[in-house]
């Protein structure tokens, strides 16, 4: 029992160490393996909070965000481009371009943003060769080398050192050559322009005017081309057309680089409208040569031709000896840029002697053939007037008063018609008014208000002294009578051509019946005698004014101008004037001429009949003008 006991106590001793050892090993176990139960479940639930945070912020970003984010990341990669609207042609009246539109670009470069681009690149590639000089010294010799004639690589290193956050580099470039460029240079800036071009040079160009690229509205929008003289500005609204707009997406955000096939438009543009002008730029061209040719052997100080259709008032050429060429800015001066045709009034002379004509036939004070006592001077108030050359009393036609332009025949003859009737058919001729051209700047002219009329004013007004008019008007006289007494308003815009391809004609002219039909013809074939060439005292004043097969109506004038230095009239300075019908037996033309102050010793400076008569030969051959049906009777003029 002992040994029992003993054996007992044995298994019990090493059984308690053995289940010690092991208990000690499983409670190690057991607390080792609730320690990795317990980081295994934080885990987990670390895990599970962070997906329900990601899970919540996705359905924030895709459900409750998605427009605003979407929207924000459209607006990282695309631009909202102005667009131009393209700017509506002047035509001549065959369709002839006198002005158009070319799309060009203009380069430009942020100067600060490429510094901070470059010190970037440098500090995070040290040692890098690429510098800020470096590259614009390479972009300045392959701007220059696409633009030789344009700008030179100095030139483009100075803009690319100016002290500036922003420069323009050079504008008008092609739009390939401007790709091309931005292709090597992705920190060139490019805008999309339009510059206008006008094939003629100095064609029409005081007509025509001038347009240029226009960025100084604060309006975006509204940056393109904008008319700066003539037609240009005086028809803007017509030919600027309206702005669009279109959505692009570029590469990176930049608006340099458009992502092809990406282009949306918020608004289309829409195109300006085309005019088109009663001009004929052939014709036009001859009369600017014929005249600045003129001017310079006449040794005139300037001079102004027009040029109008017979029965309509159209205005098929109006020039002025001094023009510019609207594609040279730099070339430009205030005086070329005037159109002294419409703008500038004198005083006529004697081509205003068909007023008194026109009213001695119309109130039956004398027929062509009815003679009249000249005496060689004519007392009116405190004034003596005398004729061009001197003469004792001599018996003229009425036909002969103005062939030979007699001052004393005329104011007697206008004295039979009383000033009231004078005065109302200087306003039927359309003197005083403007005639409504069309173009800009136009001058009324001065003719004084009838209640100003002193004792010696009708003693100036009949000879063409005391009142002035611009050469248009001076042919709008002759209009009248070419029409058989019918004026018509002069116009030099025929119509305007919509983008759609509609024409819209612009409003019919007004006219006035200034005479009747027979009295129009009366005076036309009275004053064919003006380039009457005969004997002695049976010449006109302008014989050197004839076109051989055409009979020519006509009148000449030479009007005193106001020294500058006296402010009296000059004893040598003179407008020189010729306004004639082609031809006079069926009227087609009428021509007006005007030369201011030429050296009048000179055969050319004297008269310019001989401006008509190239002018009228030019116009008989490119019209093919029918000849006349017979010479031009020989009428008596002085009574000997």
């Amino acid at each position: 029992m002992a040994s029992n006991r003993g054996q007992v106590r044995s298994r019990g001793a090493g059984s308690a160490r053995r289940t010690y050892a092991a208990g000690t090993r499983s409670a190690a176990a057991r607390r080792g393996n609730g320690g990795n139960r317990t980081r295994f479940s934080a885990v987990r639930l670390l895990l599970v909070a962070v997906l329900l945070v990601a899970g919540a912020k996705l359905v924030q970003v895709q459900w409750f965000e998605a427009g605003a984010l979407s929207a924000a990341a459209e607006r990282q990669r695309t631009q909202t481009i102005d667009i131009p609207a393209q700017r509506g042609s002047i035509v001549d009246r065959n369709g002839a371009k006198l002005a158009f539109s070319v799309e060009v670009r203009t380069l430009s470069v942020n100067l600060k943003a490429l510094h901070r681009s470059m010190d970037d690149f440098a500090a995070k590639n040290p040692g890098t060769a690429k510098t800020f000089d470096s590259e614009t010294a390479a972009a300045a010799k392959y701007i220059a080398g696409k633009l030789p004639d344009v700008i030179s690589e100095q030139q483009l290193l100075d803009l690319f050192h100016k002290q500036a956050s922003f420069t323009y580099l050079v504008n008008n470039v092609e739009p390939s050559v401007a790709a091309d460029i931005v292709k090597h240079f992705a920190w060139i800036g490019v805008e999309k322009r339009a510059l206008r071009e006008y094939p003629g040079g100095s064609l029409a160009a005081n007509i025509v005017g001038a347009a240029n690229w226009r960025s100084d509205d604060p309006d975006v929008s509204k940056h393109n081309l904008h008319g700066l003289v003539g037609l240009e500005l005086l028809r803007d609204n017509d030919l600027a057309g309206t702005p669009g707009r279109m959505l692009v997406n570029t590469k990176n955000g930049s608006d340099n680089v458009v992502i092809p096939g990406t282009e949306r438009d918020l608004q289309a543009a829409v195109p300006g409208s085309d005019l088109e002008l009663t001009i004929d730029s052939d014709l036009q061209y001859e009369v600017q040569r014929q005249l600045s040719d003129y001017v310079q052997q006449s040794h005139a100080k300037g001079g102004q031709a027009v040029v109008l259709d017979a029965k309509t008032g159209e205005v098929y050429a109006l020039a002025n000896d001094k023009t510019f060429d609207p594609n040279d800015q730099s070339t430009w001066t205030t005086e070329d840029l005037n159109n002294p045709a419409v703008t500038t009034p004198f005083e006529p002379g004697s081509v205003n002697k068909v007023v008194t004509a026109t009213g001695a036939i119309d109130f039956g004070i004398a027929t062509p053939e009815s003679t009249l006592q000249v005496p060689g001077s004519l007392q009116v108030a405190d004034k003596t007037v005398h004729d061009a050359w001197t003469h004792g009393t001599q018996t003229f036609t009425t036909t002969g008063v103005f062939a030979k332009s007699s001052n004393i025949g005329t104011l007697l003859l206008a004295q039979k018609i009383g000033e009231e009737r004078y005065a109302d058919l200087l306003k039927k001729f359309g003197l005083g008014q403007r005639t409504g051209v069309g173009l800009p700047g136009e001058s009324a002219g001065v003719v004084p208000a009838r209640s100003q009329w002193s004792a010696t004013t009708f003693g100036n007004l009949p000879i063409g002294q005391g009142l002035s008019m611009t050469v248009l008007q001076m042919a709008g006289m002759y209009q009248a009578i070419a029409n058989d007494g019918l004026r018509v308003e002069p116009r030099i815009v025929k119509a305007k051509v919509n983008p759609d391809g509609t024409t819209v004609p612009e409003p019919a002219p007004k006219s006035v019946q200034v005479v009747s039909p027979q009295t129009a013809k009366t005076v036309r074939d009275m004053m064919r005698a003006v380039a009457q060439k005969g004997k002695g005292q049976q010449s006109g004043t302008a014989p050197t004014a004839a076109v051989e097969g055409y009979q020519i109506s006509g009148k000449t004038g030479t009007g005193q101008q106001v020294d500058p230095r006296t402010k009296a009239y000059s004893d040598h300075l003179y407008n020189i004037t010729f306004a004639g019908i082609l031809p006079a037996d069926h009227p087609r033309f009428v021509v007006g001429i005007r030369l201011d102050a030429p050296d009048t010793t000179l055969p050319v400076g004297h008269s310019a009949g001989p401006l008509f008569h190239s002018i009228a030969s030019y116009l008989t051959q490119r019209y093919q003008i029918p000849l006349s049906d017979g010479p031009s009777p020989q009428v008596p003029l002085v009574i000997q």
